[in-house]
């Protein structure tokens, strides 16, 4: 059993596997998840958090395969588009090789404009999700992803890399871009803080998703 179309074709590439024997079962987000409304409890935890009015999310562990280099580089590009009208806040604890990260935000002189909350308890990720302007998840690879679908449960907007089972995640509820490409993740931020209407219709799509 997988839980991805994406995954099942790698067992079988790669183990041997016959293909009638693998079975695909997605996975899915609980209750826990689902948009925070009450606007007057986001504003007060984006405060209690130091967060501002609006920002751009990551959630998931800091290292390579999340790619967040390469969305450092669309980020700075955005802001050069858009100014400094939203912030990005990159949630989850560092992982392998995760220092390239940090020296980017370095490099890339994005020091004041990029937060680092660390690990994010599962309580409180609804809250981080209904808070964001959009959700962004670069990943080079994924068995799954259940972050952009926690992302869609909450209502937010959602862009996810157009590579291994991220596009069977989200169907036609987000916005696609090449995990190589940080031009395109660039013009699709741009897109949908410019956008309300593009924003409230991936949010319903998401939420059926």
């Amino acid at each position: 059993i997988t839980y991805s179309k994406s995954t099942a074709q790698d067992v079988i590439r790669f183990f041997g596997v016959r293909q009638d024997r693998v079975s695909v079962i997605y996975p899915g987000v609980g209750d826990a998840y689902r948009p925070v409304e009450d606007q007057s409890a986001l504003c007060d935890f984006r405060r209690q958090r130091g967060l501002p009015d609006k920002y751009i999310l990551f959630v998931g562990t800091l290292e390579p395969r999340k790619n967040l280099v390469m969305l450092l580089q669309a980020y700075s590009e955005f802001r050069r588009q858009e100014g400094e009208a939203c912030k990005l806040v990159l949630c989850g604890g560092p992982g392998w090789l995760h220092e390239p990260v940090f020296a980017a935000v370095e490099q890339l002189g994005l020091s004041d404009a990029v937060l680092f909350p660390g690990f994010v308890p599962e309580a409180e990720l609804s809250l981080w999700y209904s808070a964001a302007e959009l959700f962004v998840y670069p990943s080079l690879y994924e068995g799954f992803g259940l972050p952009p679908l926690e992302a869609m449960a909450c209502g937010v907007p959602v862009i996810v890399s157009d590579s291994s089972s991220l596009p069977e995640v989200v169907g036609d509820a987000a916005l696609l871009a090449s995990p190589h490409e940080p031009a395109q993740w660039a013009g699709h931020m741009s897109r949908l803080t410019r956008d309300a209407g593009l924003r409230a219709e991936l949010a319903a799509r998401g939420l059926e998703r």
